[in-house]
């Protein structure tokens, strides 16, 4: 039926027209908006779907029912009689050529399907499995089949609030003699031929999300994890783009996996197609094989992870898409602020006692800390990183119960009024381990008789053996109730792999990750309230699939301001500032020995989810003193991080950064100015300031404690705008000439914000 579907919220447009055919063939459209983006599906005769549009909303999205007529490829000489114009799964039977998007197998033999479509639907379906069910969002679903083969298709694809969209396909077996193998299942999104250059980061632990950029040429681009986890060269996102783009300016389209086990994005150009980008999980034989049909049910069916899409004008566009979903599965932080953190780890390491982390508690709450989290150390027989995980009691060697119990340290937490957070490596076991000795089959190991190799003097639990899924999931269950435990760390140290499980004898990493979604989700049920950090290594294990159930990221072990400010930066195309967990360190850095100044370690974890990692009883009192005031200043503005819109200005000196968060109102700003090295230019050119509202006046200051530049204790600077009262610029100008940043020294960054002048006293938050 044509017409048009509207959605509950506003806004969200899904229309579908037909009524044309050409060569005997009937056409119909798919045509999907939200927020300034539109995408259209054209469906030709039994095909699946093909993108015809992603990007700006169309005024007549019927008139693209011609695109049949204007992208159909003409047959080309020595080539197939259909030169490859790919579906949502092309395969050789559409004339596909490039890599195998569909490995099938049945009693070893590889099947060629051929799919047709037998019936397209539009239903509401939820955005999020788990973390918000009752959002919805307009769903475009597609059932195809092979009948000879006795494969089904079922794709699902959804446009959210802010214009990002996601698609997954179902694979069943609908044939009822033999069971099917599923090997790979690879979606994409098609581009025009105008995104000709890709954009992708690298990295290693401590080294985190390097940007790494090169032609999108022809042949395949493939960044693959097989370690159970995204990992740290993990991309995040594969962007294409307009050569030059971006974080303001240039059209960019960019793909994210959401699945936090072995998975693949890839960028694909053959000679006959514009580009591809798309991703995957990736499956090992035998890992995921689908019974026979019958029995009067509904056939076993594979479904991929959702693989999501954002297009843009710039970077910080594609990013702000990711924003909302994400802040839409967790609308709390809006609303509630998010607690300043103390983590224990690089305080005080495997060295507890309840003396040294109550009085480490008291002064953190006296300076505004407002969550105290017990690192790695608290449980049985857990001095070294050489024994006790897998062992998830309290070790009463360390805390004995009573007066002097890590029960009494939490209580004393609550008592300061902050809330208790708690480290668990729920998926890792010690061969030193009690547990271990007694249960050597609940690891997951290629033969029985050799263990993977080790990484930080561990294994990995089997958790799809559900005895040490019940032991893992009660243990943990059981200390949160009697401890009171808010918040929970979740680490995951060693690369999963040769994950075969001894239950079942098959590859074990697609099973692992959903124990592992499992246990968060039932935790997060049977304990309403409780927060769960994502910690793997650092940056190991950071995705939208993790981040339905996990609601903070820590993003590196390493805390050097300088290092992290790439670091966050990158990571911030996909994970929000409110979920971002940026701490202040001690100076040196314990990660890279390099020295910086207090307020640049304080600059560079403000724009996130601002904690400290430090033994604050070590510090001299001004320090501490210093802390507070930034601490204060956080607090302050944290709705506009929890809330605002993250910005990076494309300076063209590459020793510079600027960056901001915009106020959902543009009424106000935070910018933070680093210099990371020298500049050619001296003194520094200006900078320009992204996402205020050109038509408005805005005051610019310095935040409080940044004011004194050059440590004369006065506020005077020798820049002329820089103090308490500021100036007042007109936001066209600040967009487009900007203004004068500081002279500062290599590793070194400033604060400031801009409000608006509208007359209003309320707007924009005054400086301390």
């Amino acid at each position: 039926m044509d017409g048009s579907h509207k959605d509950m919220q506003e806004g969200r447009v899904v229309t579908r027209y037909g009524g044309r055919s050409v060569n005997g063939l009937p056409l119909a459209l798919i045509y999907m908006q939200a927020e300034d983006v539109g995408m259209a599906w054209l469906l030709v005769g039994d095909d699946l779907p093909r993108l015809v549009h992603w990007g700006g909303l169309l005024t007549h999205p019927a008139s693209l029912l011609h695109s049949y007529e204007t992208l159909h490829p003409q047959e080309v000489s020595g080539g197939l009689e259909q030169t490859p114009w790919p579906s949502v799964l092309p395969t050789q039977a559409e004339g596909w050529t490039g890599e195998s998007r569909l490995v099938l197998s049945r009693a070893g033999m590889a099947l060629c399907c051929r799919f047709t479509v037998d019936q397209v639907r539009l239903e509401d379906g939820g955005v999020s499995d788990f973390a918000a069910p009752d959002l919805t969002a307009p769903t475009l679903v597609v059932h195809a089949a092979d009948r000879e083969q006795g494969v089904g298709l079922t794709w699902r694809c959804q446009i959210l609030d802010s214009g990002l969209v996601r698609q997954r396909m179902a694979v069943s077996n609908e044939d009822p003699g033999l069971p099917l193998e599923v090997g790979y299942v690879e979606l994409g999104f098609p581009l025009p031929a105008s995104a000709a250059e890709i954009q992708t980061t690298t990295g290693h632990h401590l080294r985190e999300r390097s940007v790494q950029r090169q032609p999108f040429t022809i042949g395949r681009l493939e960044r693959s994890s097989l370690v159970g986890r995204p990992d740290f060269d993990s991309s995040l996102l594969l962007c294409a783009g307009r050569i030059g783009f971006g974080f303001e300016s240039g059209r960019v389209y960019a793909t994210h996996l959401g699945w936090s086990g072995n998975g693949r994005l890839t960028a694909e150009r053959l000679p006959y197609t514009s580009g591809i980008i798309g991703g995957a999980e990736i499956l090992q034989p035998g890992e995921v094989t689908l019974p026979p049909a019958g029995g009067g049910q509904d056939p076993a069916a594979y479904s991929t992870p959702w693989l999501y899409g954002s297009c843009g004008e710039g970077l910080d566009a594609v990013a702000h898409r990711f924003h909302s979903f994400l802040r839409s599965l967790h609308p709390s932080f809006a609303t509630h602020p998010r607690p300043v953190t103390l983590n224990t780890w690089e305080a005080v390491y495997f060295n507890h006692s309840y003396e040294k982390l109550a009085a480490l508690a008291q002064r953190a709450a006296r300076i505004g800390v407002e969550r105290f989290v017990v690192d790695d150390g608290w449980f049985l027989g857990r001095r070294s990183d050489l024994s006790g995980l897998g062992d998830w009691s309290v070790d009463q060697t360390v805390w004995p119960d009573g007066e002097h119990g890590l029960g009494a340290l939490a209580a004393t937490i609550h008592g300061l009024g902050m809330e208790f957070g708690l480290w668990f490596e729920p998926e890792m076991i010690s061969p030193d381990s009690v547990v271990f000795r007694a249960h050597p089959d609940w690891v997951l190991r290629p033969t029985p008789g050799r263990l993977p190799m080790p990484g930080r003097h561990q294994q990995v639990m089997d958790l799809t053996n559900q005895a040490a899924y019940e032991w893992v999931f009660n243990a943990m269950d059981g200390l949160v109730g009697s401890l009171g435990i808010d918040y929970i760390k979740w680490d995951h140290n060693k690369y999963v792999v040769e994950a075969i499980s001894p239950a079942s004898g098959r590859p074990a990493v697609h099973g692992q990750t959903l124990a592992v979604y499992r246990i968060m989700r039932d935790l997060k049920d049977r304990h309403p309230g409780l927060e769960i950090e994502s910690c793997s290594s650092g940056g190991g294990r950071i995705d939208a699939g993790i981040l339905e159930y996990a609601d903070r990221v820590w993003v590196s072990d390493c805390v050097d301001p300088v290092e992290r400010c790439d670091i966050q930066r990158y990571t911030s195309l996909l994970v929000p500032p409110e979920m971002l967990g940026e701490h202040v360190g001690d100076s040196p850095a314990h990660s890279t020995g390099r020295a910086t100044s207090l307020q640049m370690r304080e600059a560079m974890a403000f724009f996130g989810h601002l904690g400290v990692e430090w033994d604050l009883l070590k510090v001299p009192q001004e320090e501490v003193d210093e802390l507070s005031r930034w601490i204060h200043e956080y607090r302050v503005r944290r709705p506009i991080l929890s809330t605002g819109r993250v910005v990076h200005a494309d300076t063209p000196d590459p020793a510079v950064r600027l960056d901001g968060v915009v106020a959902p109102d543009r009424s106000s700003a935070v910018y933070r100015f680093t210099q990371l090295v020298t500049s050619v230019t001296y003194p520094v050119a200006p900078v320009c300031l992204p996402g205020l509202d050109p038509t408005c006046d805005y005051r610019l200051r310095p935040l409080a404690p940044c004011l004194d530049l050059h440590g004369k204790g006065n506020g005077a600077s020798p820049l002329l705008w820089w103090s308490r009262e500021g100036v007042v610029m007109p936001g066209r100008a600040l967009e487009d000439y900007g203004i004068r940043p500081p002279s500062l020294n290599p590793a070194q960054a400033v604060l400031f914000e801009a409000v608006r002048e509208d007359g209003d006293p309320s707007a924009g938050v005054p400086s301390r």
